[in-house]
């Protein structure tokens, strides 16, 4: 199976149906595969070819739509990008990915021109008053001339597309994925949320991050539709969900926190969603309640992977275990084995269960990425002996599912002791003034470090000394564990995905806050 095949199938099985509604325009099955075709044929003309590269640097729009299933029908391979990358950061991606066409459009303009400068490659403009250099992505869809050379259809082995991670350190790493991944992904995707025929959900999550391209991918093996919103605003997405009958949301944790808290928000606009899912970061415990009493979903998963390895584990019905990450997914084998940042541990180094150590995914999944693209200096690093090694921590509890506690590289280690962020983060949280917070370690001259908390109120009347004092009282904070520094800030710098970016604030990179 390839993605080609599963959208051809759809427009088979249920030919009318809404395929992606983006504001006014919208497109069925057979509109969407009929037009997908088309630009496929157009971007033939451009000389794209099985396994070339085009550089998307769109948001969550009709035309991206287009464009990513176009490429799965050709045997071309996407790589969207994240529309908020500045010229040097796109310059880099351009040339690391080998890109022969980009897509762009009137916000990534500047830094998609900028980064083109000098370089042999087409640029495909969507929206009016295409700038100089560039010509109008239109253009691709009108009927050619001359016909266009029939193209050979991909094989399941081939690239569908190429993701490149946000990092929370350093260069971001392309992760190519084939068809065969994604057909995989899409499935299970579909499977693990409890997704039934006709299902249709929100596209909010960017479509150059794995959760985005599942959001879409699964749809389409549903026979579902794809509701686009370009830009995040929790009253846009309330709109969205009543007016378009929204069935299921997969979004990351703060995208809830601002649906659950919006003033406009009204349970009776809602009704029409029955399945949340969430990924990207912990959802802590005073949300995961927000969420049951906001949405009443008759489904409500935790779904924990990655780029590499779409899945990891699910936790469905996560309510009843709020935080836990539950066991292994439909294609997915998971270890915890010892973590160090100081020697090469191998998968076979497996801890006792409740011992917290690194989790690891065995590489035979069907939704597990060969290696990075360009850098045998991450594979080497990160994959052993058939297993992914995730640089992430957890435990198993004695119901035998998975806990995931913080990165490797975040555990502090303070007068020997080892203290995980997300504990103390737990903690804090349930304060009930305290909207967000993010625990890093920095360095003490007597302890190594000492563990620093930054908190964002969620209201007026938040006091450091209220903050300590709920620490001191706590019984699952050991005295060790508590802050011995507090931060009120405005907001806490995260990813796209929702994870949090401790170096910006070990750096200093926050603006505090009044409470």
């Amino acid at each position: 199976m390839t993605l080609a095949r599963l959208l051809e199938l759809a427009a088979l099985r249920a030919p009318d149906a809404d395929a992606v509604v983006d504001g006014g325009r919208r497109l069925s099955y057979a509109g969407l595969h009929a037009r997908a075709r088309a630009l496929a044929g157009g971007l033939a003309r451009l000389g794209v070819g099985r396994g070339d590269r085009v550089l998307v640097a769109l948001r969550n729009r009709l035309e991206h739509v287009l464009a990513y299933w176009a490429l799965q029908i050709l045997g071309g391979v996407p790589t969207p990008v994240n529309f908020r990358l500045a010229a040097g950061e796109m310059r880099y991606v351009l040339a690391d990915s080998g890109a022969r066409v980009v897509l762009l459009e009137p916000d990534t303009a500047p830094a998609v021109l900028a980064a083109a400068d000098g370089r042999d490659v087409h640029l495909v403009f969507v929206g009016p008053d295409a700038p100089s250099g560039t010509q109008p992505f239109e253009a691709l869809m009108q009927e050619p001339a001359k016909p266009v050379p029939a193209f050979p259809p991909p094989g399941e082995r081939d690239l569908s597309l190429i993701l490149y991670t946000s990092g929370t350190t350093g260069r971001p790493k392309g992760v190519p994925r084939t068809h065969r991944n994604h057909y995989a992904g899409a499935v299970a995707h579909a499977l693990q949320c409890g997704y039934a025929g006709g299902e249709r959900t929100l596209g909010v999550m960017p479509l150059y991050h794995t959760m985005g391209i599942h959001a879409l991918t699964s749809m389409v093996a549903v026979s579902g539709c794809f509701v686009c919103q370009p830009e995040w605003s929790a009253a846009g997405a309330l709109e969205r969900i009543r007016d378009e009958r929204i069935t299921a949301l997969y979004l990351i944790p703060t995208l809830f926190y601002d649906l659950v808290h919006a003033p406009a928000f009204d349970p009776a606009a809602v009704g029409s969603v029955t399945k949340l899912a969430y990924a990207g970061a912990p959802m802590l415990a005073s949300l995961t309640e927000a969420c049951v009493k906001a949405f009443r979903p008759r489904t409500f998963v935790n779904h924990y992977g990655s780029t590499e390895i779409y899945t990891f584990s699910v936790r469905p019905d996560v309510h009843e275990k709020p935080g836990c990450a539950g066991r292994p997914g439909l294609h997915s084998a998971l270890r915890v084995v010892t973590a160090s940042t100081e020697r090469r541990v191998g998968p076979d180094e497996v801890v006792a269960a409740g011992d917290r150590g690194e989790i690891v995914a065995r590489l035979d999944s069907e939704e597990a990425f060969a290696g990075y693209w360009n850098r045998p200096d991450a594979d080497a690093k990160a994959l052993r002996d058939g297993w992914y090694f995730t640089g992430d921590m957890g435990w198993i509890d004695e119901a035998g599912e998975l806990w995931v506690s913080g990165r490797v590289d975040d555990m502090i280690i303070s007068g020997g002791e080892n203290i995980h962020p997300v504990e103390v983060e737990e903690v804090l949280a349930r304060h009930p003034l305290v909207r967000d917070v993010a625990v890093v370690g920095e360095p003490d001259e007597r302890w190594g470090q000492r563990v620093v908390a930054f908190v964002v109120p969620a209201g007026p009347g938040l006091t450091l000394e209220a903050l300590d004092a709920h620490c001191r009282a706590s019984a699952d904070l050991a005295g060790f564990k508590r802050p011995r520094r507090l931060v009120l800030v405005r907001d806490i710098p995260k990813t796209a995905s929702g994870k949090i970016l401790r170096r910006l604030l070990r750096d200093g990179d926050y603006v505090e806050s009044e409470a």
